[in-house]
């Protein structure tokens, strides 16, 4: 279905009209969307929420919360839950300890606000989700192997997620009956990967059995995706009165099981891979309960609101639109006759591709003989060894073109991979030094030749970000708040307190320039407007403007290259 620029122009100009929540009509019927996985999925350290109100769009959630499973709160036996905490209220952000801003609001409201766009009727949107931090599938999963007796006592938690995902369903259904409504479930959607990630690039499909290897791996975690979704939506549309399948809908982990959500999104017609979510803000740029910062790993909360805008993006046009939704996405790549370059074509949601150095840094990793890897590419030949690059460019709508410094030498293959989290060399650490207390944290400060604010804007704009040596044999990492120029010099300032394993930079080190993800630069043209700014103030100097929803390409890995047809 080819949908015009102008037509999303109508629709970001409609989403300022209705706005006001004074314009937000009355809704009739209650869809839901159940919301399942780890970390990124229970809003594990996204604090402050920045959806701390109503918003005004009519959605809502359960008085217990958006998370209906908390740990030893009925958390294996559900049904003994109060009814009291299952009244429909506002949808909007609470806190749970170290649990903050999950999708719920960016994702309902999105949809809600595309529905009326387009002057559709709009349903109230229940969110309801039941995951938990740390969590593998098979835990999340009907067998619940959260429970089973191999599986690490600080890590049994009580179990029940999936008991409670059904469990929520009902409830859902005796509040609709209660109100005279109709309630349907409307989407699922998938947050979980990163815990079944092997430490040698494989999958772990439990706590106990050993790493499958990589091929396999991601097979075994692309089935069990497949059956997930499956038996989830059986069993949720026996509780609702459904006939059919229930989409799911999930975003591309980091780690190997982002691409074996991708195989499974290409198995599986119910299952719609979003996108990366790396372009959004990571959690240590949070302040948590504990006076803290967050992990890297997690998302801040803006950066939680930005990513379920883009589900719901999707949801709606896959939904409502029935549009056949890919991400960002290589389809071929072939070698140049001359074999000096490569040639990719992408499947691209709304042409033309660009490569954005402004809105996130150019990723490189600059050498004596051109580039290892250049806007988030790498090249290697098959031995393994590097391919260097001198440029990567956009040649059409959905074409790229990578070239290398010197040709590929005849009988040679190579594979293409995207994703790393180098942005740039800064040069030599010539002195280390303490700083001023800042938020009551004491400070040290780095200091390197040259002027690298310009360069380094990018990051700053987004937030903090990492600084690593890249010489020595051992790794010293921390997050740099705060970045200044003195006498023609850079000065990065961090707190000791977050040196990795306390290890302490060294004068004499060389350093480089990190994000918290691995990215790269290559995005789609795609215009829509988000509902929802940036709200957080006290990082980067994005507050305030609106959520840019681009496509960003997915990660992937040893993309084969075909060599040139003989003539």
């Amino acid at each position: 279905m080819k949908i015009s620029r102008s037509h999303f122009a109508i629709i970001g100009a409609s989403l300022l009209l209705v706005a006001n929540a004074a314009e937000v009509k009355p809704k009739e019927s209650i869809s839901g969307i159940w919301l399942m996985g780890q970390s990124l999925c229970d809003g594990s350290e996204s604090l402050p929420v920045v959806s701390s109100t109503d918003s005004g769009w009519g959605n809502v959630m359960f008085q217990r919360g958006v998370r209906t499973w908390l740990p030893k709160d009925n958390s294996a036996t559900p049904e003994k839950r109060p009814d009291a905490l299952f009244q429909l209220v506002p949808l909007r952000a609470t806190v749970n300890g170290g649990l903050g801003e999950t999708v719920a609001n960016g994702m309902a409201d999105h949809w809600s606000a595309a529905l009326l766009a387009e002057k559709e009727k709009a349903p109230k949107f229940l969110v309801a989700c039941a995951a938990q931090g740390g969590r593998q599938i098979q835990e999340l999963a009907s067998a619940d192997l959260s429970m089973d007796e191999r599986t690490p006592e600080s890590r049994r938690h009580g179990g029940g997620y999936y008991k409670t995902s059904l469990d929520d369903a009902r409830r859902a259904v005796e509040q609709a009956n209660a109100s005279g409504v109709k309630f349907e479930m409307k989407a699922l959607y998938w947050m979980q990967g990163e815990g079944n990630g092997g430490p040698k690039g494989g999958i772990v499909p439990t706590r106990w059995d050993a790493e499958i290897p990589r091929t396999d791996g991601l097979a075994w975690y692309r089935d069990q995706l497949m059956a997930y979704r499956k038996q989830w939506s059986a069993d949720l549309c026996a509780i609702t009165g459904q006939r059919g399948e229930l989409p799911m809908f999930t975003y591309q982990t980091l780690g190997p099981a982002g691409e074996a959500q991708l195989m499974a999104a290409d198995a599986d017609a119910a299952i719609h891979l979003v996108g990366p979510h790396y372009a959004v803000p990571s959690a240590i740029n949070s302040r948590t309960t504990q006076e803290r910062h967050g992990d890297a790993i997690h998302l801040s909360a803006d950066g939680e609101r930005w990513w379920g805008e883009q589900v719901g993006k999707v949801m709606h046009r896959v939904l409502h639109r029935g549009e056949e939704w890919q991400p960002l996405r290589p389809r071929s790549a072939g070698l140049d006759a001359m074999r000096d370059g490569i040639s990719m074509e992408f499947t691209v949601p709304r042409p033309p591709l660009v490569l954005d150095t402004t809105f996130l840094p150019r990723q490189e990793n600059a050498t004596s003989d051109g580039f290892s890897m250049l806007a988030g590419f790498q090249v290697r030949d098959d031995e393994g060894r590097i391919v260097a690059l001198t440029a990567v460019e956009v040649e059409a709508p959905a074409r790229l073109r990578l070239r290398f410094v010197r040709p590929l030498p005849a009988g040679r293959t190579c594979t293409v991979s995207y994703g790393y989290p180098a942005t740039a060399a800064l040069g030599v650490i010539t002195a280390l030094r303490s700083g001023p207390d800042q938020d009551g944290q004491a400070t040290a400060e780095i200091v390197v030749k040259g002027r690298f604010a310009d360069k380094l804007k990018p990051l700053t704009d987004e937030g903090a970000f990492f600084v690593v040596n890249t010489s020595g044999p051992v790794q010293t990492r921390a997050p740099i708040r705060r970045l200044l120029e003195e006498n023609g010099d850079t000065v990065l300032r961090y707190e000791p307190r977050e040196l990795r394993d306390g290890t302490p930079f060294v004068t004499g080190q060389d350093i480089a320039a990190m994000r918290p993800f691995s990215y790269g630069n290559l995005r789609d043209s795609d215009p829509e407007a988000s509902v929802h700014t940036f709200a957080d103030t006290t990082y980067g100097t994005r507050a305030g403007k609106p959520y840019p929803l681009w496509n960003w390409c997915v990660l992937f890995s040893q993309f084969k290259v075909e060599a040139p047809q003989v003539q």
